[in-house]
């Protein structure tokens, strides 16, 4: 355990964050599931593929995923979606 007061302050500010990224990596790692488990004649399909981007785009814009990985899945996710 820190003794110095800024590295407290750190070691909270870090658990916080580490809350955080890991709520909104499982978030968008079950939209993903979501989508590839849904039905080919799902009436719900596109909006469910439509969420499953966005939460891969989320993830990306606060640096959870890095573009390439983001880019890759939401390109095999459109081939899954014809």
């Amino acid at each position: 355990m820190p003794v110095i007061k800024s590295a407290i302050e750190r070691v909270k500010t870090n658990e916080k964050a580490n809350k955080r990224n890991a709520s909104q990596l499982s978030k968008m790692r079950t939209a993903v599931k979501k989508f590839e488990k849904a039905d080919a004649n799902a009436d719900n399909r596109e909006e469910l593929f439509n969420n499953a981007v966005s939460a891969l785009d989320h993830a990306k814009s606060k640096g959870l995923i890095k573009a390439n990985t983001a880019a890759r899945n939401k390109s095999r996710l459109a081939k899954l979606n014809k």
